[in-house]
């Protein structure tokens, strides 16, 4: 299968865990391999809440190689505030969850830089039709691959 990753981004509250879960379960039942990585449970995993420049840089290295490790397709969800912190994922599909103007967390509003390169924008909350969209164009181009290399 050719491996994607699908990184989910935005502000604190724009619902990307619940999109990711949507995304995830929807190729776990089609019998896809698929990995999720939310940036909080690992942020929990390594115990490190450190949300400084630094902090938000070494969380993104820490998403890329988790990544890079798995071999089946990977959804992360995270803030990614910054665009050096998304070059860094280097995602095959960029999801902008673009529901709130601010979130509650002043220090993440004031360093957010909204993307200008993205494959969704992602405006209401409505996870299951979003996640069918997505779904569907990223299992398509799987197909497409699979048939042109087979």
């Amino acid at each position: 299968m050719n491996k994607k990753i699908i990184l989910i981004m935005g502000l604190p509250g724009t619902g990307k865990s619940t999109l990711a879960n949507e995304l995830h379960n929807m190729f776990l039942t089609d019998g896809h391999l698929c990995d999720w990585y939310n940036a909080d449970k690992i942020r929990q995993e390594y115990n490190d809440w450190d949300f400084s420049y630094d902090g938000r840089l070494r969380q993104a290295e820490r998403m890329k190689n988790l990544a890079n490790m798995s071999e089946n397709t990977v959804i992360i969800d995270m803030v990614a505030p910054l665009p050096e912190f998304r070059s860094i994922i280097n995602p095959n599909v960029l999801v902008w969850m673009d529901t709130l103007v601010e979130s509650r967390f002043e220090d993440t509003n004031k360093l957010f830089v909204q993307p200008e390169n993205y494959n969704y924008r992602i405006t209401s909350y409505d996870s299951q039709k979003w996640a069918k969209n997505i779904y569907e164009d990223v299992t398509e181009n799987i197909i497409d691959f699979l048939l042109l290399y087979t």
